[in-house]
This record gives C-alpha cells, structure tokens and sequence, in this order.
C-alpha cells in the first residue's frame, strides 16, 4: 500500500489526503496540534516523525515559510533527504514570481523578485534537497468552503477599482489531480493554475450573481479598508501559465475556468 506523509494539514492538503484515503493510500499527516485517535503526528515528536520518514512512500510538504524559515526544512530536511521514498513534493506559490505586471510567467521565469522573498528561497531549498523533487506553484486557492461566494454571504467581498489587475487562481481539486498526476510524471516545477487569468472582480461579481446578492460597490484600494495581507493581493499583477503541467504530466484543470469552479462551489 502506497503511504504518504504530509507536513502540514491545512485546506489543500487535507483535500488530496482525503482523496487518496479514497483511492486506498495510508496517508499520514505531520501538524502542530495532534487529534487524539487519528493518524497524525506532532511536529516536535522527533522520533515519531523521523520513523514515519524511514517508512513513507511519498513525501510531501504545504508548509510555508515561518518568518525567513522554512520549519520543515530547518528540523527534518537532512531525514527527508536521506529518505527512502520515491516520490517528494512541496506546494510552493506563485508569489514567487513577483509582478509581471499582468505578463504571462511559466516556470523559466526568475524568481525572488517580489515581496514573497522567504517563499523564493524555501521553493529553491526544496528543489536542491533531492533530484526527484516536485515543486507546485499555486496561485489563489479557492474550493468549498474558501470561495468567493462564501465571501459575498459573509459580506466581505469587494470590488476594486483598479483596471487592468490580472490574478490566476485554482480550483483546490485541479491542485489534487494536478498532484497525484506528477506522481508518473517526472520531477521539476509545475505551476497549477487554472486557464482563465481574470481581474478578480469579475469573479466576485459571478459570486454575487449566484448567491442572488448586490454588487458590492466599485471602490479605491483605500476606501476598501483592506487588511495589509489583501492589499498584498493587489500589490502583484501576472498570468500564470500552465502548459508545462498539461504536457509532461497529462494534467487539465476540471474547472478550467472560475466559472465552473465557482458554480461547483455552490
């Protein structure tokens, strides 16, 4: 039986470890707070997690960098090195990238130049730890749960005037396939976006339209009010393109676009 182990139990992995439980897979989670019953590990449990390590199949890290840290790289890196498994992955972001400004980027792009500088060096950390290392950039998840329409019916959807501002974006489930794809695909870099890069108000105003609400009213960054992390959203312009996982790993978004994401979503 195939066994992964996952650091870090956030939105994205807990989706691809429930899929792979349905597929048959042990899989094995690695978090800082432990549930008493269930199969995951405490991050500071050394010994626990080092074994866990001897014995996985696959490995694969969503953590994120911890100020200019990379916790899992920092505590178990030289283990996950050594580690007897075929496969290892990281879910990496396209934050990396920086602004483009609205410019297309695949995965020969330089990386580094943004306000994500910590997250640049973890992605190339992880590529230098081993050869069969597959690194995933994701743009803005959203899913079940984590959408734009469950931001329109909590009231905290904006629409901001700022013409011309592209985001990509990916629906949680085209991150799973995206994964479990690689898994006979080679090693390498794979942004996992979906095909449509749109201005984001676009977006919320497909989520109002299916939620029946109003519009929010179209207004400046400022006047939005938004946290210093959302206006950070905003401080980067780019495509992400995504042929690279289509060809070497027979990869298609299901929702190729937010259309049918976010309907899916409902």
């Amino acid at each position: 039986m195939p066994h992964m182990l996952i650091f870090g139990m956030g939105y994205t992995a807990s989706r691809l470890a429930d899929r792979l439980r349905e597929d048959g897979w042990r899989v094995t989670g690695i978090r800082r707070s432990v549930d008493a019953g269930s199969e995951i590990l405490a991050f500071d449990d050394d010994s626990a997690v080092r074994s866990a390590l001897a014995k996985a199949s696959h490995i694969l890290s969503s953590v994120p960098p911890a100020g200019d840290v990379d916790p899992v790289l920092d505590r178990y890196g030289p283990a996950i090195a050594a580690a007897p498994a075929v496969w290892t992955g990281y879910l990496s972001s396209t934050g990396v990238y920086g602004d483009t400004k609205g410019a297309w980027v695949d995965e020969s792009a330089p990386i580094g130049l943004g306000r994500r500088t910590a997250r640049a060096q973890a992605d190339e950390d992880w590529g230098g730890l081993r050869d069969d290392m597959r690194r995933f950039r994701l743009p803005g998840i959203y899913g079940p749960g984590r959408s734009a329409i469950d931001r329109v019916l909590e009231g905290r959807a904006h629409r901001i005037d700022l013409p011309g501002q592209i985001f990509s974006r990916v629906h949680v489930d085209d991150i799973v396939t995206g994964v479990i794809a690689s898994f006979e695909g080679p090693p390498g870099i794979y942004n996992l976006a979906d095909d449509l890069p749109c201005a984001q108000n676009r977006v919320i105003e497909l989520a109002c339209d299916l939620a029946g609400t109003q519009w929010p009213p179209l207004q400046s960054l400022d006047a939005a009010g938004l946290s210093p992390m959302a206006r950070g959203f905003y401080a980067e312009n780019r495509r992400v393109a995504n042929g690279r996982a289509k060809r070497l790993l027979g990869w298609a978004p299901r929702y190729p676009t937010y259309v049918e994401g976010l309907r899916a979503c409902l």
